[in-house]
């Protein structure tokens, strides 16, 4: 059997008032859920699309109203989230991928099922692809987050229903993907969910792509520990596995990320990333990227840890 693509798309309502907000386990109450079942071929083989009556808020945060224009007089005769999400995920079937405009969606989906006390879609970081991502490799600069509308746009598709519901939104997903797919080497790109972490080294995740690779690593108590690590400020050539030379040793700007410039003897200067994230747990993990980059990139590191340094030694001497 080949592997389908489920194009996802959610809308969810959040509390209207800052005490709502403040007592409630669930920040954001799925409501919504559109999907696009394509097969291997990005050949539309089914759809999903319920409304889901609300359990943690009872009023329409008054943004989400405007903007998805759903009122909470049209949930009230819906099923529950336990009886529409169980149903989703069997209808996705067995061998399948997440496809989501963003990176929120699959996060929130998990949120969800874990307060309703459902089982786990997976138990460690879960593999999909973000389209729009894909949609700025396949058509810009990699960096660019757009709107759907914009992709949309852009290539031309045909808008026949409003945008900011579930069952539209996923239908102009499918089609903004069935694009990128097309374009080749684009669909090398995939993304990891990290709303379950890995659980031990072992399952710690390390991947390569054409130009840069990353490393997610397990939970951590703080970032001391993280930054205590071999494997999270190992400055391994990630093209050849090659002992390089530290030309930048690890710094950070606020704490939250920490770059270092290494220099490989075959594959040049290398610019590593570390990214601080709190998990679930309210613990630490890490998500490490190593890149090969220019001079000029290197000059801009150089010139920031520099300042960095500056502005440190100014406040030690501030009276």
């Amino acid at each position: 059997m080949s592997m389908n693509y489920i194009i996802l798309d959610l809308e969810w309502n959040q509390a209207d008032d800052l005490k709502t907000k403040l007592e409630s386990d669930l920040m954001f109450e799925i409501i919504e859920i559109g999907a696009i079942k394509l097969d291997s071929e990005t050949k539309q083989a089914d759809s999903f699309h319920e409304l889901i009556k609300p359990q943690v808020f009872d009023r329409m945060n008054q943004i989400t109203g405007e903007l998805i224009h759903i009122s909470m007089k049209e949930l009230e005769n819906c099923r529950n989230f336990n009886e529409v999400a169980g149903d989703f995920i069997r209808w996705c079937g067995s061998d399948y991928i997440f496809c989501t405009w963003g990176n929120l969606d699959l996060t929130e989906l998990q949120k969800n099922m874990d307060f309703y006390g459902m089982p786990s879609l997976s138990k460690r970081p879960m593999k999909y692809y973000d389209v729009q991502k894909l949609f700025s490799i396949a058509y810009e600069n990699k960096k660019n987050r757009r709107s759907l509308q914009y992709a949309v746009e852009f290539l031309n598709i045909e808008e026949e229903v409003p945008f900011h519901r579930a069952d539209a939104d996923a239908v102009y997903t499918a089609e903004v993907f069935k694009k990128v797919a097309d374009i080749e080497g684009v669909l090398k790109n995939y993304s990891f969910d990290t709303y379950r972490l890995p659980r031990n080294k072992a399952e710690e995740i390390n991947v390569t792509f054409d130009d840069y690779a990353k490393y997610i690593s397990r939970e951590f108590l703080n970032k001391l520990s993280a930054m205590n690590d071999k494997d999270v400020v190992s400055t391994k050539c990630f093209l050849c596995g090659a002992k390089t030379r530290k030309k930048v040793p690890w710094f950070s700007n606020n704490g939250k990320n920490y770059y270092s410039v290494m220099v490989c003897p075959k594959h040049g200067s290398i610019k590593g990333k570390i990214r601080m994230k709190k998990s679930v747990q309210d613990r630490i993990f890490v998500v490490k990227t190593m890149k090969q980059v220019n001079a000029e990139t290197v000059n801009d590191i150089i010139t920031k840890r520099n300042q960095i340094r500056e502005g440190r030694r100014e406040r030690r001497h501030r009276p």
